[in-house]
């Protein structure tokens, strides 16, 4: 889970990262207030979407007058905002956060991810920090491991502080900075925190003036005030409507939609639907759990994308048995009016009982006894209908 500029700052704060005076806006005319209310003569207005590049996108602006302020609001708030990182469809600005302008010296890049090469939480810095991060040397990023059994030591946010070549009056702040979002990191299971940039003013203070932190989805039970942060408006329709309904569903560009038990199995059907030509065109796993009620709830899922062109079910019961996955192919089929094809191969506990249930219905589904089969079928199946004449 995703979370906006604005709460992942107010969380950091909390462990003491120093940040800008801000507040959160939803119409010009409040935008307007929270600069009154902040004061000074210069202010940054910032769209809030979940997506980096923002500043490049006309997502951040400096004002420095209220008119400004209120021009810069009205030009964002409601606007589909493109970026590097959101794809072309673009996400809605639906709130801006105005924060006060901070006279910047230098900009730093710090982030914290965990690194499943190493197995452990890496640290990751850079004294180039700022918009054009991406395009840093591999060579001049900093990189220090953190020993999950002891956690971030002073020695080491003191390595990391002297590797960015800060004055010497600059490291104490620096320190206090590395360990909080280390902190923050560590005690909400976060999967990344990235502060970019974490500035250095020309008062030679330490302010972390943009922050993006992802959370372990399977930990948000632990951590209530991060859980209610989620902004679905920001996230995809259909994932969020899969995760509500207890399913596992990432949306991709293809047009073979799958249903599948199993997460492995699931990338293995999507590699073989790729190995045969094919484009998948989601990954689905519906869990150990296949009753009816839970295909038939996967179909409907799948069919709200209007990409599919066929769709391939592919189970190995263990857990599940396949009569149960066949009934809910059945009355998933019967009760959606399901236009496109369907092709179906089960293995695994009650499989004969399965086949001969898909068998003796009355459905117009398409069998196959192998992976390779089922996905050769499912890719010949979709260019039929992407392409009739073919």
């Amino acid at each position: 889970m995703d979370i906006h500029e604005y709460q992942a700052k107010t969380l950091l704060a909390e462990y003491g990262m120093p940040i800008a005076q801000g507040g959160l806006a939803y119409s010009p005319e409040q935008a307007v207030y929270r600069a009154k209310e902040i004061g000074g003569d210069v202010w940054v207005v910032k769209a809030q979407i979940h997506s980096g590049a923002r500043g490049k996108a006309g997502g951040v602006k400096v004002c420095t007058s209220e008119d400004e302020v209120l021009a810069a609001a009205n030009d964002m708030l409601g606007k589909r905002m493109v970026t590097n990182q959101t794809g072309p469809n673009g996400k809605l600005v639906y709130r801006l956060y105005v924060e006060a302008g901070t006279a910047i010296d230098r900009e730093i890049y710090l982030a914290f991810v965990l690194d499943r090469a190493t197995e452990r939480v890496m640290c990751v810095a850079s004294s180039a920090g700022g918009i054009d991060i991406e395009e840093t040397d591999p060579e001049d990023i900093i990189r220090i491991p953190v020993e999950p059994a002891i956690g971030m030591q002073d020695f080491q946010a003191r390595q990391v502080a002297f590797a960015l070549k800060l004055g010497s009056g600059q490291i104490s702040e620096a320190v206090k900075a590395i360990k909080a979002a280390y902190r923050a990191f560590r005690d909400l299971n976060a999967t990344m925190v990235e502060i970019n940039p974490l500035v250095v003013t020309q008062a030679g203070r330490i302010v972390a003036l943009d922050a993006k932190m992802g959370f372990d989805d399977n930990a948000l039970f632990k951590h209530t005030n991060v859980s209610e942060l989620r902004d679905k408006s920001q996230e995809d329709t259909r994932e969020m409507n899969a995760a509500d309904r207890g399913l596992s569903y990432v949306g991709l560009d293809g047009n073979i939609g799958c249903i599948i038990n199993g997460a492995g199995l699931a990338m293995a059907t999507m590699d073989m639907i790729k190995h045969v030509g094919g484009e998948p065109a989601n990954f689905l796993d519906i869990g150990g759990g296949a009753s009816p009620e839970r295909v038939a709830k996967a179909f409907n899922l799948v069919l709200s994308d209007n990409n599919v062109d066929a769709i391939l079910v592919n189970i190995f019961a263990g857990i599940n048995r396949c009569d149960w996955v066949a009934e809910g192919v059945i009355q998933a089929m019967t009760k959606l009016d399901v236009k496109v094809p369907v092709i179906v191969r089960l293995s695994g506990t009650n499989v004969e009982k399965g086949r001969q249930i898909l068998k003796d219905s009355d459905v117009n589904l398409i069998t196959a006894d192998t992976l390779a089969e089922a996905a050769e079928k499912s890719v010949a199946a979709a260019k039929s209908i992407a392409d009739p004449k073919s």
